[in-house]
């Protein structure tokens, strides 16, 4: 059998690979043009551990689109404000962010619904839950285009309930916050103010100053690990345990959504999935760290936690009716989110209760003594 390819066809597929080659060079080439890299801010103080998920997250990601993506992430205040990141990345100032929701209470108060609010008996995981299967994200999309907000957001990592805060002496009755300089975040804003106290509306990082100035009575921020690291022990020696304030409260993920638009599909799907992941490990890595916390708040820092009267709890779901009513009648959509949640939690929160078994009657059990809860104030 003699060689079917001539000199002038061999000639021809030579030509024809070069010109293929030549072709395709330019394609190889925008494939390979490096990482894309992206400049975040968190909303908090590089001491806080919050700042530390924030890099947790950002890892996550940087290590699963192996190195594609390289997200790096500034504490608070390097480019703007704590509560001007949605602006920032809306306006690309910054491609992204970490923070939560009530932080953007002065945009639109229905998005401290996510964060603050009576949440209707549901914790924080209930609430991942309503937002991804419930309608909540649709309704968090309706809500930032109604205000031109230029932001992808992803919510994760759910909170523990969060202490009524820190003060200079135990809080009996709920009378004791008229007149109470405070500091809270959010639709929390609404309720300590209907409460009495003078609220001042402060980012992390300027809660402890102003406490040690004597420019707030008492202050609330979020867990035993935050509060240690921001330095509460040193100008309080009591908190109280337990409150409706922000009983289900997430972290948000924000991308500048043209940036994020952008993205090839394969990369969008690595970050959703990073996302649930970092939910994950980040509530994991909480329960740990804030029981260490709560131990060494009170062997080392000689902190007094006390549970907050059943009398304050119980007010504090009244006044939220009130609250509720009154922006829902201001506010359609804020009326919208509320009736979902609503919805989500009437089946959610009966299952919770008829399924789970009581743990602080093995807790009493296995430790007795040994572990006493919190005094009562």
């Amino acid at each position: 059998m003699t060689d079917s390819k001539t000199p002038r066809r061999r000639s021809l597929l030579k030509g024809a690979a070069v010109a293929a080659g030549a072709l395709s060079a330019p394609m190889i080439a925008k494939a390979q043009t490096g990482p894309i890299s992206m400049r975040w801010q968190s909303t908090w103080p590089s001491k806080d551990i919050f700042h530390e998920y924030a890099l947790d997250y950002a890892k996550k990601v940087n290590d699963m689109t192996g190195g594609e993506l390289k997200i790096e992430v500034l504490p608070a205040g390097s480019v703007v404000p704590a509560f001007g990141l949605l602006e920032a990345v809306s306006k690309g100032t910054l491609d992204g962010g970490h923070g939560v929701l009530g932080y953007h209470y002065g945009k639109q108060n229905a998005l401290a619904l996510w964060s603050s609010g009576p949440a209707f008996g549901m914790d924080a995981n209930m609430i991942l839950a309503w937002h991804k299967y419930g309608g909540g994200a649709e309704l968090l999309a309706k809500l930032y285009a109604s205000i031109g907000g230029n932001v992808q957001s992803f919510l994760y990592g759910p909170m523990a309930t969060q202490p009524l805060g820190w003060f200079k002496k135990p809080i009996t009755k709920a009378s004791d916050f008229k007149g109470l300089k405070f500091r809270t975040n959010g639709l929390a804003i609404d309720l300590f103010t209907a409460m009495g106290a003078a609220v001042n509306a402060l980012p992390g990082g300027e809660i402890v100053p102003a406490m040690d100035r004597g420019l707030l009575d008492g202050a609330e921020f979020n867990n035993a690990s935050s509060d240690r690291l921001l330095g509460f022990p040193d100008v309080s020696k009591v908190c109280m345990l337990q409150s409706y304030h922000q009983s289900a409260e997430t972290f948000e993920i924000m991308f500048n959504k043209t940036k994020y638009d952008a993205l090839p599909a394969k990369m969008k799907a690595i970050i959703a999935g990073a996302t649930e992941a970092a939910s994950a490990d980040m509530s994991w890595k909480a329960i740990d760290r804030y029981s260490k916390d709560y131990v060494e708040l009170q062997a080392k820092d000689n902190v007094k936690f006390y549970k907050t009267p059943d009398s304050v709890l119980q007010e504090q779901l009244k006044l939220w009716d009130d609250i509720i009513a009154k922006k829902s009648a201001e506010n359609a959509i804020f009326k919208e989110v509320l009736a979902s949640q609503k919805a989500f939690a009437s089946r959610a929160v009966k299952w919770d209760q008829d399924t789970y078994v009581n743990r602080r009657m093995a807790a009493g059990h296995y430790f007795g003594g040994k572990q006493a809860p919190a005094k009562k104030a």
